[in-house]
C-alpha cells in the first residue's frame, strides 16, 4: 500500500520552526527539491503499490534517496547513513523536522527498485529532463554507446570450473548425497600447479595437464550429481546444472558464452580501448542534446548488438522521455547502415560529395566535431554517477542503473549551473557593496 504524500513546506508551530527554515535556503540540493515535481512523481508511482496492506515508506523518501545515492556516488548503506547525518538530504527527501534515526533499512531501496522496475525509473529520468525546460527539447541530438561493466571477477576457465565444483559440493551436502570421490586433495594440487608453474622451464605440459584435469573433475561431479540427486531436487536445479555443464565445456570461440555463474547474462564487449581490450557487462546507449549536453535517452541492451541496431530503440526512448522526437541524430561511423529512423535523420561522417559547397562542408565538420562532446559526458556519468560498475543484479539491474545514472547526471548538471549562477550573483553584490 502506498504511503500518504509527503508534507509541504509550511510552518506548523511558532515555537518549533520547520527544518528547512534553519538551513541555508540557497543550497542547491534544497532548491533542486523545490523544483522537482514531486506530486507528479508520487502520482505516477502509486500504480506500482497495492491499494491494501501495510503502508510503505513515503515515495518521495525512496525516490529522494535513490537520486542522492547516484548524485554523490554512494552505496545503499552509505546513503541511509548520510540521510541521518545531513539535514539538507532530509529536506530534499521531504522531512520537516530533523531525524535522528535511519529512515529505512538499506534493503528497502532494493525492494523499491524491484517494485517500480524500469518503467518507474523512467519517470525519474523524465523529471530530470523536464527540470531543464526548453533546453531539453533541442532538435539535434548526439548518440553513442559504451559498456556498463558488471561487478564480477575477471572470468577465466579455471575460475568458472572451480566455482562449478564448489557449487556441486554445496548442492550435494544440502541434498545428503555421498560422493564416490570428492577430488578435494587432487584439486588442491592441480590449482597449485596452475598458479605457480607458468614461467618455470619445462612445466608447461604439467600446467596444461592440470587444466584438463580440472575440467574432467568438474564433468565427473556433474554426472554423479545427475545420477544420485533425488528426483524433486534434480528437477528444481536442472536449469542450474545445464548452465554449469555449458560453463565447464565451452570453448574459446563459442557464442553466448557464460562468464559468471551468478550473472549469466553478462556479455564480452570489445570497444577498441588500448588499456582495456575486453569489458564484461552490458552495452549501454546514451542520447544527449547537441548544445546543452542533457541526456534525453538511455537504453541498456542484452548481448552485444551492432551500434546501428540500437538506433531505433534509443530514438524511440528519446521520444518517450521528452515527448518530442529528434529531427537529426549525429553519430560516429559505428552507426552506419541507416539513413533515417522514424522521421529522424541519421548523420554520420562520410566522404563529402564533389558538388557540396564549402559552407555545407564547414557545417558538417562542426557537427561531427561536436559529436565528440558525448565522450566526456559518458566519462562523468561513469566516474561520478555510478555508471562505471553496476552492482545491481540481472538485465533489469543494468537498465535501472543506467537510467538512474543518466537522471543523476542531469540533476547534477542543473545543480552546477545553479551554483555558478549563485556565485556570479554574490560576486556582483559584493562589487556593488564595495562601490557604494
Amino acid at each position: 500500500m502506498a504511503a500518504t504524500k509527503s508534507k509541504s513546506y509550511t510552518q506548523h508551530s511558532f515555537l518549533y520552526p520547520e527544518l528547512f527554515q534553519q538551513l541555508n535556503l540557497d543550497d542547491e540540493l534544497i532548491i533542486l527539491g523545490k523544483n522537482i515535481n514531486w506530486t507528479r512523481i508520487e502520482k505516477e508511482l502509486e500504480q506500482f503499490f497495492s491499494p491494501i496492506g501495510r503502508p510503505s515508506k513515503p515515495i518521495r523518501l525512496s525516490v529522494g534517496l535513490l537520486i542522492v545515492k547516484q548524485i554523490y556516488n554512494l552505496s545503499d548503506e552509505r546513503v541511509v547513513e548520510e540521510y541521518m547525518r545531513n539535514p539538507y538530504i532530509q529536506v530534499f527527501c521531504g522531512a520537516t523536522s530533523f531525524q535522528t534515526t535511519k529512515p529505512c533499512h538499506p534493503t528497502d531501496l532494493v525492494y523499491f527498485r524491484k517494485r517500480i522496475g524500469e518503467e518507474g525509473i523512467e519517470k525519474i529520468l523524465q523529471a530530470s529532463v523536464e527540470i531543464h525546460g526548453k533546453a531539453a527539447l533541442e532538435d539535434d541530438v548526439i548518440v553513442d554507446t559504451t559498456c556498463q561493466e558488471k561487478a564480477i571477477t575477471y572470468p577465466t576457465d579455471t575460475k568458472l570450473r572451480m566455482k562449478v565444483i564448489s557449487r556441486c559440493w554445496k548442492l550435494a551436502a544440502k541434498a545428503g548425497v555421498k560422493w564416490r570421490r570428492s577430488y578435494r586433495r587432487e584439486l588442491h594440487e592441480a590449482i597449485r600447479t596452475i598458479r605457480f608453474t607458468k614461467k618455470q622451464k619445462g612445466k608447461k605440459q604439467a600446467r596444461d595437464k592440470a587444466l584438463r584435469r580440472v575440467k574432467t573433475i568438474a564433468n565427473a561431479l556433474l554426472r554423479e550429481l545427475r545420477r544420485k540427486l533425488p528426483e524433486s531436487i534434480l528437477k528444481a536445479n536442472l536449469a542450474d546444472l545445464e548452465m554449469y555443464e555449458k560453463a565447464v565445456n565451452q570453448e574459446r570461440y563459442d557464442k553466448n558464452k557464460i562468464y559468471s555463474l551468478h550473472e549469466p547474462s553478462v556479455s564480452c564487449i570489445c570497444k577498441g580501448k588500448e588499456h582495456k581490450k575486453y569489458e564484461f557487462g552490458a552495452k549501454a546507449g546514451l542520447v544527449m542534446t547537441k548544445t546543452i549536453n542533457i541526456i534525453v535517452g538511455a537504453k541498456s541492451f542484452s548481448g552485444n548488438p551492432h551500434d546501428s541496431h540500437t538506433l531505433e530503440p534509443l530514438l524511440m526512448h528519446v521520444k518517450k522521455i521528452r515527448g518530442v522526437a529528434a529531427k537529426r541524430c549525429i553519430g560516429d561511423r559505428g552507426f552506419r547502415g541507416q539513413k533515417e529512423v522514424d522521421e529522424t535523420e541519421i548523420v554520420i561522417p562520410d566522404t563529402p560529395k564533389k558538388n557540396k559547397s564549402a559552407y555545407a562542408k564547414r557545417k558538417s565538420r562542426h557537427d561531427f566535431r561536436r559529436r565528440g562532446a558525448i565522450e566526456p559526458v559518458i566519462g562523468h556519468a561513469k566516474n561520478d554517477c555510478r555508471l562505471a560498475k553496476n552492482y545491481l543484479k540481472g538485465s533489469i539491474g543494468d537498465s535501472i542503473n543506467l537510467l538512474l545514472s543518466a537522471a543523476a547526471f542531469n540533476f547534477k548538471k542543473w545543480m552546477n549551473a545553479l551554483r555558478d549562477e549563485l556565485i556570479i550573483c554574490n560576486d556582483q553584490y559584493r562589487y556593488e557593496w564595495k562601490a557604494a
